[in-house]
């Protein structure tokens, strides 16, 4: 039980990184275009991990490894592209809001692949925490193209979840971790490489891409893979959909946006739902996943 309280206070600060990152992100994307933004980012998020821990790497590094850690990290990758594709074709917003349909799909995709029960807190806090994202994304919904490649881009943040919970018990966490940023990396150059790479162009973008390669990237991917040992694939879903409401808070913080009645009540409904899969519960069906074939 210590180990899930600590696993979703990790993921809260994962989710806060991943806020703070957005809200500095949007200035320096204007400069950079989005594929090298994140091409250079996670190569030096998975350059520093190589970096720091080369024996742990070398010692863990092994077939099984290295196929489980790089597959997640194609699928995380993949996820971003079709995020790239929507965004050009919508609206931020928008963008926010499908892509954080991944709390409805995750818990979906652990049902039907591993068979892991919905209990009806999560359903509770699914249902809640959509409603908030809803309200704290959306000023107008249309079904435009880009909405096809954000609802791609959903489900495959949802696999790369249900994924990752999968397989994170059974490896070592930093070798895996660093094999996925190493495989979104390659994703995003094949991304960057079409139109010719672009450097940051200035000090800001710089600094934009350190605080997101360290922070949100090697340490915050770090933290999810071994708290995803620890916690069920759809109560990571519900926590890291917290994001949304970091962002929002850093945005009117950072004078990006000014506070509004539904960001405030969509907000709330964000950390009820978190409360109420979070609390303690004595049901059996409320208590995680343990898949037999891992352990």
């Amino acid at each position: 039980m210590k180990s899930q309280k600590l696993a979703a206070v990790a993921l809260l600060s994962v989710a806060a990184a991943w806020g703070v990152a957005f809200v500095w992100m949007k200035d320096a994307i204007a400069r950079e275009p989005y594929f090298d933004f994140l091409a250079i980012r996670f190569t030096i998020a998975a350059a520093l991990l190589i970096a720091i821990k080369p024996k742990t790497i070398k010692q863990n590094l092994n077939k099984k490894t290295t196929i489980q850690g790089l597959g997640l990290g194609v699928i995380l990758g993949l996820g971003y592209v079709t995020q790239t594709i929507g965004l050009e074709k919508s609206t931020a917003a928008i963008t926010g809001f499908f892509t954080g349909l991944y709390v409805v799909l995750t818990p979906i995709l652990s049902w039907l692949l591993v068979k892991k029960k919905i209990s009806k807190k999560v359903i509770l806090g699914v249902a809640l925490a959509t409603a908030g994202l809803a309200l704290i994304t959306i000023t107008s919904l249309g079904f435009d193209a880009g909405a096809i490649a954000l609802l791609a881009c959903a489900l495959l943040f949802a696999l790369h979840i249900v994924g990752l919970g999968q397989w994170s018990p059974n490896q070592d966490t930093y070798t895996l971790t660093m094999l996925q940023l190493a495989a979104v990396a390659a994703v995003c150059w094949m991304g960057g490489l079409t139109d010719g790479f672009q450097p940051p162009p200035d000090f800001d973008v710089w600094a934009a891409v350190l605080f997101c390669a360290v922070f949100a990237t090697a340490i915050a991917f770090l933290v999810q893979t071994w708290a995803q040992a620890h916690m069920d694939a759809s109560r990571v879903a519900i926590i890291l959909t917290s994001e949304v409401v970091f962002a929002a808070a850093f945005s009117v913080l950072a004078g990006q946006e000014t506070l509004k009645l539904q960001t405030i009540i969509g907000g709330t409904l964000m950390v009820l739902a978190m409360l109420i899969v979070e609390w303690p519960s004595r049901s059996k069906a409320d208590e995680p996943f343990i898949d037999p074939m891992v352990h």
